[in-house]
């Protein structure tokens, strides 16, 4: 098979990335071999590709936004068989026995596995994945389509939850690239009023097309105060920011799994009257199967770009540049 590893982590202007071809890999008792159809470009690949997380796996294969087919099973494997649908998102395997799992927290399990982080993910024709954690997929949307809620879509939502948002309340949107966009979705179908503040103007136009009521710059006020807001964006200088745009009890999630450093905060202006502070760590599998299921009957869609597996790298330059709204999804073409 063909698969783009992390040569060296590095920025990736400097290509990180190098095509290699390896052996098939042969999946464990319990896990699936997926046929790989198409990969989303998600933001924490560039942060394993430049380094901003620490290497896990040397050469890892970065991608967990991976829609694929069946091609083959453990021997302990039920309930799957060869052709099946299925889908291979960020976390990879917990351990169920920490008091974490145990009381339905397992995305805080410490033992917690990643793919394309701690094994290989899906800029390749082929993965693994345990059956544990495979997801389901419907089959009446196209590969493409469904690849960014692996990943940018369970994170909007956990995000989201993580708020508090009461019924029909306001909500902020820091960043506006390809979880944002899905979560809005979700906001919107389920009553709120979102206010979109992110640097691109194509980003803006999105988000306005989708029904966001405002949409601004990153820095900018919105016009009322908030309910709950989610930063997106990578950018600890606009943690202060969105802390003093939130309403009295507001909740500010932190969404991305890196964030540049968080300058001084001020009690009086960005804490006071029971604002809150939550960071969001990765996912647990309900997660995922409620936002799935939410998906499906609100009919979110994701804004995709597709590229071919050969140009992964393009890929990344551009998510780094911002050079496209919405998601770029990697298709097979090195088969």
């Amino acid at each position: 098979m063909r698969a783009w590893t992390v040569d060296r982590p590095r920025p990736v202007e400097e290509d990180p990335l190098r095509l290699a071809e390896r052996s098939v890999p042969v999946p464990a008792d319990d896990e699936l071999l997926v046929r790989v159809r198409a990969c989303g470009v998600c933001r924490t690949d560039l942060h394993v590709t430049e380094g901003d997380l620490p290497v896990r796996r040397p050469g890892v294969v970065p991608g967990h936004e991976v829609v694929g087919t069946v091609a083959g099973t453990g021997s302990a494997v039920t309930g799957f068989a060869p052709g099946d649908r299925v889908g291979v998102a960020w976390l990879r395997w917990t351990d169920g026995t920490c008091a974490h799992c145990r009381r339905g927290a397992e995305n805080l399990c410490p033992g917690s596995r990643y793919t394309g982080w701690d094994a290989d993910g899906g800029y390749a024709t082929h993965t693994t994945v345990p059956a544990a954690f495979a997801h389901r997929l419907p089959e009446d949307v196209d590969d493409v389509a469904l690849a960014p809620l692996l990943c940018a879509g369970i994170i909007g939502y956990r995000a989201l939850r993580r708020t508090g948002l009461p019924p029909g309340g306001r909500l902020g949107l820091y960043g506006f690239g390809g979880s944002a966009h899905l979560c809005a979705q979700v906001a919107l179908a389920e009553g709120a009023v979102v206010h979109v503040l992110t640097r691109g103007a194509d980003a803006r136009r999105l988000a306005l097309g989708l029904g966001a009521t405002s949409a601004s710059d990153a820095y900018a006020a919105p016009p009322e105060p908030l309910d709950g807001a989610i930063l997106f964006a990578p950018v600890g200088d606009l943690v202060p920011v969105a802390l003093r745009a939130l309403d009295r009890g507001g909740v500010l999630a932190l969404a991305g799994i890196h964030l540049s450093d968080v300058p001084p905060l001020r009690y009086e202006t960005d804490l006071f009257y029971e604002k809150e502070l939550r960071s969001v760590t990765a996912n647990t599998r309900q997660d995922a199967r409620e936002f799935l299921a939410l998906a499906a009957r609100y009919g979110v869609r994701a804004t995709t770009h597709p590229y071919p597996l050969s140009r992964a790298p393009q890929a990344l330059r551009d998510l780094k540049a911002g050079r496209f709204d919405g998601a770029a999804v990697l298709v097979d073409d090195l088969s």
